[in-house]
């Protein structure tokens, strides 16, 4: 086991899962590199460690430039095809403080794979809003209140832009499929060049659940369309997990604390209409 028990991450925590995931891909000759966050948080209390493999803690906003450097020095000693490279970070580090590093790593064309398990806020220090954090969502500094319903902008799509800078493989994934992680990350290991791939990783802490019920949540997210799974090789159609049977996002928003104000008492009709059309178009223009 490459990620061993002994950390100190939540009961139910989903990025957990997808390291796991992960390095059951990878196997033991990586590098993982991660920005600060909720897994350098609740893996790296000195002297214990959980990782099985070389593991460096970077800042918030260079895990891109570090990896990139990793790389080059495993290029210069000749190692480049023994020793894979893998970023793991959560989405402030990513979506947002290190969005920077990861586009000049990208556009530099490093041979890298980029992993971010997305749990939509920054949880470790209070749950405050990123930028990945969905429409509607309440976290602490984006409060409901009298003129607020939560957050008001939508959730960003980084894959996309990922995809804009032209990297030769770009994937989503979801903590509910986590057979689905290792193969796509084996996937991107196998192609030369900077890769993404980006995990939906629902939080108990910052999203209000039960611990228990992370990955039935995770599954809703998936089976609503607000999450779509899909790898997309550069040039070629998107390869769509489809759905069987959509459920209402109602089904999905009921059981988070985060979304509460929208469906207790009499519920806010208005504004779960713009989640459920955010959900529509999603599996419109995915072809969910």
């Amino acid at each position: 086991m490459l990620f061993t028990p002994g950390h100190r991450a939540c009961p139910g925590c989903g990025a957990t899962i997808a390291v796991r995931a992960i390095l059951e891909a990878t196997g033991p000759d990586v590098i993982v590199v991660s920005p600060t966050g909720c897994l350098e948080t609740f893996s790296a209390q000195y002297p214990y460690s959980p990782w099985g493999v070389p593991w460096l803690h970077v800042l918030f906003e260079n895990a891109g430039a570090v990896a990139s450097g990793v790389e080059a020095a495993l290029k210069k000693r000749g190692l480049a095809d023994k020793v894979k490279v893998v970023i793991i970070g959560g989405d402030g580090g990513t979506h947002d403080i290190g969005l920077g590093a990861l586009s000049g790593m990208l556009e530099r064309g490093h041979n890298v794979t980029y992993i971010c398990y997305d749990n939509e806020a920054y949880m470790n220090t209070g749950v405050q809003r990123s930028s990945s954090t969905p429409v509607g969502a309440s976290t602490a500094t984006s409060p409901v209140g009298k003129q607020s319903w939560g957050k008001e902008r939508p959730k960003k799509n980084l894959p996309a832009i990922v995809m804009a800078h032209g990297a030769p493989y770009v994937a989503t994934a979801s903590i509910a499929y986590p057979k689905d992680i290792t193969r796509k990350v084996k996937q991107a290991l196998s192609i030369e060049g900077p890769k993404y791939i980006e995990i939906h990783s629902p939080c108990p802490i910052g999203w209000g659940f039960e611990s228990a019920s992370t990955i039935e949540l995770a599954k809703l997210a998936v089976q609503t369309g607000l999450v779509p799974i899909y790898e997309a090789f550069q040039g070629q159609p998107l390869k769509v997990r489809k759905i069987p049977k959509r459920v209402p996002v109602t089904e999905y928003l009921r059981g988070q604390k985060r979304f509460r104000h929208l469906v207790e008492g009499e519920g806010d009709e208005l504004h779960i209409a713009q989640i459920q059309a955010i959900a529509d178009a999603n599996a419109a223009h995915y072809g969910l």
